[in-house]
Protein backbone atom coordinates (compact mmCIF):
# COMPACT_ATOMS: atom_id res chain seq x y z
CA UNK A 1 0.00 0.00 0.00
CA UNK A 2 2.51 2.34 0.68
CA UNK A 3 3.89 1.92 -2.85
CA UNK A 4 0.57 2.51 -4.20
CA UNK A 5 -0.23 5.71 -2.39
CA UNK A 6 3.16 7.25 -3.59
CA UNK A 7 1.88 6.31 -7.19
CA UNK A 8 -1.09 8.15 -6.54
CA UNK A 9 1.04 10.89 -4.80
CA UNK A 10 3.03 11.29 -7.97
CA UNK A 11 -0.04 10.69 -10.53
CA UNK A 12 -1.74 13.73 -8.98
CA UNK A 13 1.49 16.05 -8.74
CA UNK A 14 1.42 15.55 -12.57
CA UNK A 15 -2.31 16.60 -12.97
CA UNK A 16 -2.20 19.98 -10.33
CA UNK A 17 1.27 21.06 -10.57
CA UNK A 18 -0.07 22.11 -14.46
CA UNK A 19 -1.68 25.56 -14.96
CA UNK A 20 -4.22 23.90 -17.80
CA UNK A 21 -5.30 22.01 -14.54
CA UNK A 22 -5.74 25.14 -12.59
CA UNK A 23 -7.68 26.90 -15.37
CA UNK A 24 -10.00 24.16 -15.99
CA UNK A 25 -10.97 24.27 -12.58
CA UNK A 26 -11.25 27.91 -12.37
CA UNK A 27 -13.30 28.24 -15.60
CA UNK A 28 -15.88 25.08 -14.17
CA UNK A 29 -15.85 27.24 -10.57
CA UNK A 30 -16.70 30.81 -12.67
CA UNK A 31 -19.91 29.59 -14.71
CA UNK A 32 -21.02 28.08 -12.14
CA UNK A 33 -21.27 31.00 -9.98
CA UNK A 34 -21.79 32.94 -12.87
CA UNK A 35 -24.69 31.29 -14.48
CA UNK A 36 -27.44 31.70 -11.72
CA UNK A 37 -26.89 35.27 -12.08
CA UNK A 38 -27.52 35.51 -15.46
CA UNK A 39 -30.90 33.21 -14.18
CA UNK A 40 -31.64 35.84 -11.91
CA UNK A 41 -31.50 38.66 -14.29
CA UNK A 42 -33.09 36.83 -17.12
CA UNK A 43 -36.31 35.60 -14.68
CA UNK A 44 -38.34 36.49 -11.88
CA UNK A 45 -35.90 35.45 -8.67
CA UNK A 46 -39.17 34.90 -6.18
CA UNK A 47 -40.76 32.92 -9.10
CA UNK A 48 -37.98 30.33 -9.37
CA UNK A 49 -37.20 27.89 -6.43
CA UNK A 50 -33.33 27.65 -5.86
CA UNK A 51 -33.48 23.85 -6.23
CA UNK A 52 -34.83 24.38 -10.11
CA UNK A 53 -31.96 26.79 -10.42
CA UNK A 54 -28.84 24.81 -9.43
CA UNK A 55 -30.38 21.96 -11.15
CA UNK A 56 -30.37 23.99 -14.56
CA UNK A 57 -27.26 25.84 -13.55
CA UNK A 58 -25.12 22.13 -13.06
CA UNK A 59 -27.18 20.44 -16.12
CA UNK A 60 -25.45 23.35 -18.39
CA UNK A 61 -21.78 23.23 -16.44
CA UNK A 62 -21.59 19.42 -16.45
CA UNK A 63 -20.75 19.05 -20.15
CA UNK A 64 -17.41 21.12 -19.83
CA UNK A 65 -16.62 19.18 -16.95
CA UNK A 66 -17.12 16.17 -19.03
CA UNK A 67 -14.92 17.67 -21.77
CA UNK A 68 -12.46 19.10 -19.02
CA UNK A 69 -12.29 15.17 -17.17
CA UNK A 70 -11.77 13.81 -20.84
CA UNK A 71 -8.86 15.47 -21.42
CA UNK A 72 -7.86 14.61 -18.23
CA UNK A 73 -8.39 10.90 -18.92
CA UNK A 74 -6.81 11.00 -22.78
CA UNK A 75 -3.43 11.99 -21.45
CA UNK A 76 -2.98 9.73 -18.19
CA UNK A 77 -1.56 7.49 -20.34
CA UNK A 78 -0.93 8.54 -23.65
CA UNK A 79 0.87 11.79 -22.16
CA UNK A 80 3.21 9.36 -21.23
CA UNK A 81 4.30 7.94 -24.32
CA UNK A 82 4.10 11.06 -25.96
CA UNK A 83 6.53 12.77 -23.75
CA UNK A 84 8.72 9.50 -23.68
CA UNK A 85 8.72 9.66 -20.01
CA UNK A 86 6.80 5.40 -20.09
CA UNK A 87 10.44 3.64 -19.75
CA UNK A 88 11.30 5.54 -16.74
CA UNK A 89 7.75 4.69 -14.70
CA UNK A 90 7.91 1.42 -16.10
CA UNK A 91 11.66 0.92 -14.66
CA UNK A 92 10.43 1.49 -10.95
CA UNK A 93 9.57 -1.19 -8.84
CA UNK A 94 6.00 -1.55 -9.13
CA UNK A 95 3.90 -3.47 -11.55
CA UNK A 96 2.33 -2.48 -14.73
CA UNK A 97 -1.29 -3.14 -12.97
CA UNK A 98 -0.58 -1.31 -10.49
CA UNK A 99 0.54 2.27 -12.43
CA UNK A 100 -2.13 1.64 -14.56
CA UNK A 101 -4.52 1.40 -11.47
CA UNK A 102 -2.58 4.29 -9.48
CA UNK A 103 -3.49 6.91 -13.16
CA UNK A 104 -7.18 5.26 -13.09
CA UNK A 105 -8.26 6.23 -9.34
CA UNK A 106 -6.75 9.75 -10.10
CA UNK A 107 -8.83 10.37 -12.96
CA UNK A 108 -11.67 9.82 -11.20
CA UNK A 109 -10.78 11.15 -8.03
CA UNK A 110 -10.35 14.74 -11.26
CA UNK A 111 -13.55 13.52 -11.79
CA UNK A 112 -15.34 13.67 -7.97
CA UNK A 113 -13.15 17.31 -7.54
CA UNK A 114 -14.63 18.99 -10.40
CA UNK A 115 -17.75 17.37 -10.15
CA UNK A 116 -18.40 18.59 -6.35
CA UNK A 117 -16.65 21.57 -7.21
CA UNK A 118 -20.05 22.23 -9.02
CA UNK A 119 -22.30 21.52 -7.07
CA UNK A 120 -21.70 23.15 -4.28
CA UNK A 121 -20.95 26.81 -6.10
CA UNK A 122 -23.98 26.31 -8.17
CA UNK A 123 -26.11 25.06 -5.39
CA UNK A 124 -24.50 28.06 -3.13
CA UNK A 125 -24.99 30.64 -5.34
CA UNK A 126 -28.80 29.69 -6.15
CA UNK A 127 -29.59 29.65 -3.21
CA UNK A 128 -28.52 33.12 -2.50
CA UNK A 129 -30.20 34.67 -5.32
CA UNK A 130 -33.03 32.74 -5.68
CA UNK A 131 -36.54 31.77 -3.58
CA UNK A 132 -36.35 29.01 -0.73
CA UNK A 133 -40.27 28.22 -1.02
CA UNK A 134 -40.92 25.30 -2.66
CA UNK A 135 -44.16 25.83 -3.42
CA UNK A 136 -43.45 28.22 -6.34
CA UNK A 137 -42.40 24.87 -8.10
CA UNK A 138 -45.37 22.96 -6.73
CA UNK A 139 -42.92 20.68 -4.65
CA UNK A 140 -41.41 20.26 -2.03
CA UNK A 141 -39.19 17.34 -2.83
CA UNK A 142 -36.84 18.76 -5.81
CA UNK A 143 -33.36 18.00 -3.48
CA UNK A 144 -34.22 14.19 -4.03
CA UNK A 145 -34.79 14.99 -7.69
CA UNK A 146 -31.71 17.22 -7.50
CA UNK A 147 -29.27 14.45 -6.28
CA UNK A 148 -30.96 11.67 -7.97
CA UNK A 149 -30.29 13.66 -11.71
CA UNK A 150 -27.01 14.47 -10.60
CA UNK A 151 -25.60 11.04 -9.82
CA UNK A 152 -26.83 9.69 -13.31
CA UNK A 153 -25.39 12.84 -14.98
CA UNK A 154 -21.96 11.25 -13.14
CA UNK A 155 -22.66 8.13 -14.65
CA UNK A 156 -23.04 9.02 -17.65
CA UNK A 157 -19.22 11.28 -16.97
CA UNK A 158 -17.87 7.96 -15.44
CA UNK A 159 -18.72 5.79 -18.87
CA UNK A 160 -16.80 8.20 -21.24
CA UNK A 161 -14.13 8.59 -18.94
CA UNK A 162 -13.75 4.92 -18.84
CA UNK A 163 -13.87 5.02 -22.64
CA UNK A 164 -11.31 7.71 -22.74
CA UNK A 165 -9.02 5.86 -20.20
CA UNK A 166 -9.66 2.41 -23.05
CA UNK A 167 -8.42 4.43 -25.91
CA UNK A 168 -5.48 6.10 -24.20
CA UNK A 169 -3.86 2.89 -23.20
CA UNK A 170 -4.85 0.81 -26.28
CA UNK A 171 -4.00 3.77 -28.99
CA UNK A 172 -1.33 5.55 -26.65
CA UNK A 173 -3.26 8.69 -27.99
CA UNK A 174 -4.59 11.27 -26.07
CA UNK A 175 -6.03 13.18 -29.25
CA UNK A 176 -8.26 10.09 -30.34
CA UNK A 177 -9.35 9.54 -26.80
CA UNK A 178 -10.45 12.72 -26.71
CA UNK A 179 -11.97 13.09 -30.25
CA UNK A 180 -13.51 9.86 -29.98
CA UNK A 181 -15.42 11.05 -26.23
CA UNK A 182 -16.23 14.01 -27.41
CA UNK A 183 -17.94 12.52 -30.54
CA UNK A 184 -20.10 10.03 -28.18
CA UNK A 185 -21.13 13.37 -26.29
CA UNK A 186 -22.31 14.91 -29.44
CA UNK A 187 -23.83 12.03 -30.60
CA UNK A 188 -25.11 9.84 -27.98
CA UNK A 189 -29.14 11.38 -28.72
CA UNK A 190 -28.54 11.29 -32.63
CA UNK A 191 -27.65 6.88 -32.37
CA UNK A 192 -30.29 6.57 -29.87
CA UNK A 193 -32.54 8.08 -32.27
CA UNK A 194 -31.52 5.83 -35.08
CA UNK A 195 -31.23 2.97 -33.25
CA UNK A 196 -34.44 2.86 -31.25
CA UNK A 197 -34.93 -0.19 -28.97
CA UNK A 198 -38.73 -0.15 -30.00
CA UNK A 199 -37.76 -0.85 -33.71
CA UNK A 200 -35.17 -2.83 -33.21
CA UNK A 201 -34.51 -5.42 -30.47
CA UNK A 202 -30.89 -5.93 -30.47
CA UNK A 203 -30.44 -1.80 -30.03
CA UNK A 204 -31.30 -1.77 -26.21
CA UNK A 205 -28.04 -3.54 -25.64
CA UNK A 206 -26.55 -0.24 -27.37
CA UNK A 207 -24.29 1.48 -25.56
CA UNK A 208 -25.97 5.37 -26.87
CA UNK A 209 -29.19 3.58 -25.18
CA UNK A 210 -28.48 3.15 -21.81
CA UNK A 211 -25.74 6.02 -21.19
CA UNK A 212 -28.67 8.70 -20.31
CA UNK A 213 -30.06 7.34 -16.71
CA UNK A 214 -31.96 10.56 -16.09
CA UNK A 215 -34.55 9.71 -18.88
CA UNK A 216 -36.06 6.92 -16.16
CA UNK A 217 -36.80 9.97 -13.69
CA UNK A 218 -40.34 10.35 -12.79
CA UNK A 219 -41.75 12.89 -15.63
CA UNK A 220 -43.57 14.83 -12.74
CA UNK A 221 -40.84 16.53 -11.33
CA UNK A 222 -39.16 17.94 -14.31
CA UNK A 223 -37.32 20.90 -13.04
CA UNK A 224 -34.68 22.26 -14.38
CA UNK A 225 -34.86 23.57 -18.51
CA UNK A 226 -33.53 20.39 -19.64
CA UNK A 227 -34.76 17.23 -18.41
CA UNK A 228 -35.67 14.68 -20.03
CA UNK A 229 -38.52 11.74 -20.22
CA UNK A 230 -38.94 8.23 -18.98
CA UNK A 231 -38.49 5.72 -22.25
CA UNK A 232 -37.90 2.31 -23.02
CA UNK A 233 -35.68 0.00 -21.05
CA UNK A 234 -35.88 -0.56 -17.08
CA UNK A 235 -33.14 1.38 -15.06
CA UNK A 236 -31.74 -1.64 -13.71
CA UNK A 237 -31.43 -3.34 -16.85
CA UNK A 238 -29.68 -0.27 -18.27
CA UNK A 239 -27.29 -0.16 -15.28
CA UNK A 240 -26.62 -3.91 -15.89
CA UNK A 241 -25.61 -3.38 -19.41
CA UNK A 242 -23.11 -0.28 -18.68
CA UNK A 243 -21.57 -2.71 -15.85
CA UNK A 244 -20.71 -4.97 -19.18
CA UNK A 245 -19.09 -2.24 -21.10
CA UNK A 246 -17.65 -1.47 -18.37
CA UNK A 247 -16.04 -4.39 -17.00
CA UNK A 248 -14.85 -4.86 -20.83
CA UNK A 249 -13.10 -1.14 -21.41
CA UNK A 250 -11.45 -2.15 -18.18
CA UNK A 251 -9.96 -5.11 -19.11
CA UNK A 252 -8.81 -4.01 -22.73
CA UNK A 253 -7.06 -1.22 -21.01
CA UNK A 254 -5.47 -3.81 -18.39
CA UNK A 255 -4.68 -6.47 -20.71
CA UNK A 256 -2.62 -4.37 -23.72
CA UNK A 257 -1.00 -1.84 -21.50
CA UNK A 258 0.31 -4.80 -19.45
CA UNK A 259 1.32 -6.75 -22.53
CA UNK A 260 2.53 -3.46 -24.25
CA UNK A 261 5.87 -3.66 -25.66
CA UNK A 262 8.05 -0.77 -24.87
CA UNK A 263 11.29 -0.93 -25.91
CA UNK A 264 11.13 0.52 -29.19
Amino acid sequence: MPNFGNLLLNENMKIFRRPRTWIMLSFLALISLLFPVLLREGMAAGDVYFWEAAITTVQIVFFLNTIFCVVIAAEAVAGEFTWGTIKLLLIRPWSRSKILASKYVTVIAFSLLSTILILLLATGMSYLLFSHDGSVSGSGSSASYAFELWAYLYVDLFITLAIAFMVSSVFRSGALAIGLSLFIMFTQSIFALIFNPDRYEWAKYVLFNNMDLSRYMSSGMDFGLLGGGNAGMTLGFSVAVLAVYYVIFMVISWVVFSKRDVAG
